[in-house]
């Protein structure tokens, strides 16, 4: 979008009318910059995609991480209930399959590999962005409906889903870092994420126009935060 029109990422009906593929979506990550690209080319995923992550770095990101999982799990539960079909709801009940499996199976022989307390995997002391992030995706679905879910659910998954597919073919000999990729650059996650993408794409453009600014603004936090946790990982690096 040109410098000309930057103007129309103040609203959705301005966006949509200076954009010749005007996707709420499209509308929502263009808001989101330069998180945005900040989340998606952080060091921490470069780090990680060249098998150069220093193993402490990603062991205090993982146990972050794990520690986010239940909440994810919690609020992808509500989108099921949120959800207006039963399609959809069978859709988010399949990821959650994903996630409470092989998702989990990855995190238990990862923890293993890396030496990780019983302590820490079970009862780990949250970072203040940990924090955040589980206040931010509790609000969001207790407290708006089924687009306010999507706002925080959909920026959590698609920054996963553009880093992790940015990568190399040539992938790190670790386990711990190949798998972590993989798990977010399967044709079943892009899929499923383009489906949440459509979601709020379809129920986006519907809102008013106040609505449609709270869920811009959860999306862009979402975004802020992701970068926010990346940068945690390091510690005092």
């Amino acid at each position: 979008m040109s410098e000309e029109s930057a103007g129309a990422l103040d609203s959705y009906a301005a966006y949509a009318t200076a954009t010749a593929e005007p996707r709420f979506t499209g509308w929502l990550r263009a808001r989101s910059e330069p998180a945005w690209t900040k989340a998606t080319t952080h060091r921490f995923t470069q780090e990680l995609g060249a098998g150069t992550l220093d193993d402490e770095v990603f062991r205090r990101y993982l146990v972050q991480d794990y520690a986010f999982v239940d909440t994810l799990v919690g609020v992808f539960g509500h989108a099921v209930g949120q959800a207006p079909e039963m399609a959809d709801k069978r859709r988010l009940v399949e990821f959650l399959d994903v996630v409470t499996d092989d998702e989990n199976d990855y995190f238990e022989r990862s923890f293993d590999a890396l030496d990780v307390p019983a302590a820490a995997r079970t009862d780990p002391e949250p970072t203040e962005t940990t924090a955040a992030m589980v206040d931010l995706l509790e609000a969001a679905a207790n407290r708006g409906g089924y687009a306010e879910t999507l706002a925080v659910v959909v920026p959590a998954e698609w920054v996963y889903l553009t880093w992790a597919t940015a990568e190399a073919d040539d992938r790190p000999a670790a386990f711990y870092f190949d798998e972590w990729i993989d798990l977010h650059a399967t044709p079943g996650f892009v899929s499923f994420v383009e489906w949440l993408r459509d979601q709020l794409d379809d129920v986006g453009p519907t809102l008013s126009p106040r609505q449609q600014q709270r869920v811009a603004r959860l999306f862009e936090r979402t975004v802020e935060l992701e970068v926010d946790f990346f940068d945690a990982a390091y510690g005092s690096q």
